[in-house]
């Protein structure tokens, strides 16, 4: 029988493979989302709203952010993993790879497409990502660590904080819509089916589900 190190070790090219693969994916489903035109995810939307004030392309705008979040880490006392530090430098990267090939969505039909396949591949990429088990992204970091430090829940804590970003991303010129709602309340179970199907390692106690702790509590937001 193998350690849980050891089988870590032989899956190691599935799991980098999983990482950069879902991270990727991650920035071509939030593109997919912008060329919708039909609302964005909740930090995506002060992403846009900055973007639009700096000049600066959503993607950089969003790496830095998630480059200046992460160092909020560092008084909660969380440690960021090759996962951690990926998501700020990739997924941003590919955000704006993707919207520099991709046009706007034409028309209801298109555009309803582009929101639904967005928030879909989305919850892929989020269980590809999270199930590599490489660490949590620098917002759910956030998120788990001031709940460690408040003891307030991670629920009311992610709430609060969305619902933050959401509102002043708005204000500054964000796109909030239907596709806004529908992420909302379909991005949890879509990630948990994702997590199952692209988990590398069982749980302890047997369980496909590779998103204990923190990703279970925190799923990936930008």
């Amino acid at each position: 029988m193998f350690s849980q190190a050891e089988v870590r070790h032989r899956h190691l090219p599935r799991r980098l493979t999983q990482l950069y693969g879902g991270l990727a994916l991650y920035g071509a489903s939030s593109a997919l989302l912008v060329r919708s035109g039909l609302g964005l995810e909740p930090w995506n939307v002060l992403h846009q709203g900055l973007a639009e004030r700096t000049g600066l392309s959503m993607g950089v705008v969003l790496t830095v952010l998630g480059a200046a979040v992460l160092l909020l880490w560092i008084p909660l006392r969380q440690r960021p993993g090759l996962g951690t530090v990926s998501n700020v430098l990739v997924i941003g990267a590919a955000m704006d790879a993707t919207l520099s090939v991709l046009p706007d969505a034409q028309g209801l039909a298109l555009r309803i497409a582009a929101m639904v396949g967005g928030i879909v591949l989305n919850g892929a990429a989020t269980g590809l990502y999270i199930a590599a088990r490489f660490g949590p992204g620098p917002r759910d970091g956030l998120m788990t660590g001031l709940n460690r430090r408040t003891g307030l829940s991670v629920r009311l804590v992610r709430t609060a904080v969305e619902i933050t970003v959401v509102v002043t991303g708005f204000a500054l010129g964000g796109t909030v819509g239907l596709g806004t709602l529908l992420y909302a309340v379909s991005i949890g179970p879509l990630a948990q089916v994702f997590l199952r199907v692209f988990a590398v390692l069982p749980a302890p106690s047997g369980s496909t589900v590779v998103a204990a702790g923190e990703p279970r509590r925190a799923i990936l937001r930008r």
